[in-house]
């Protein structure tokens, strides 16, 4: 079964929005930087989904790449403008064109481009994954990012995802 990583919004400006950082961000680039060396030694794919609007413009720092990223040229890269990954890019055309049938998620944010693009791909057939804590968000709501997280990845196991233990 063909499996792919893939690594959403992991950009300079979600990761530092206004003086604030996401939660857990160096525990989280260190997860995603061991499952992307996973994937290239086992010679897997790897896609990268970078969000544009206001904030995150096209070349901008804010678009840019977390920098601690183990991002190669070889890797894929999709641009997107909605929480949905699949939405107006060519995402379903290139997990095809890979016969890619199992979809591995990491990045940000929880609640919004993972959750999003996660029941898509449900809906679209994939299987999907993804380890505790392999995602990350802002307190929002009064809620601490913590809660939301748990709160997702409560929500996913055994509808959308397999939710996998890091222990």
């Amino acid at each position: 079964m063909a499996e792919v990583l893939l690594v959403i919004d992991l950009q300079n400006g979600v990761c530092s929005e206004n003086g604030s950082i996401l939660d857990h961000l160096q525990e989280l680039l260190t997860f995603v930087n061991q499952r992307i060396d996973r994937y290239r030694a086992a010679a897997r794919p790897i896609i990268f989904v970078q969000h544009e609007d206001e904030g995150l413009i096209y070349g901008t720092t804010s678009w840019q790449l977390h920098p601690d990223l183990h991002h190669a040229p070889t890797d894929t890269s999709i641009r997107k403008t909605h929480a949905n990954s699949f939405f107006h890019t060519n995402l379903q055309e290139t997990l095809v064109d890979l016969g890619v049938k199992k979809i591995e998620f990491v990045g940000a944010q929880t609640e919004y481009c993972i959750d999003g693009t996660m029941k898509f791909a449900h809906g679209l057939g994939y299987e999907n994954m993804v380890y505790t804590q392999a995602t990350s968000t802002y307190p929002s709501n009064g809620l601490s990012a913590a809660a939301i997280i748990d709160w997702y990845e409560g929500i996913w196991q055994g509808r959308y995802a397999q939710v996998l233990s890091r222990k």
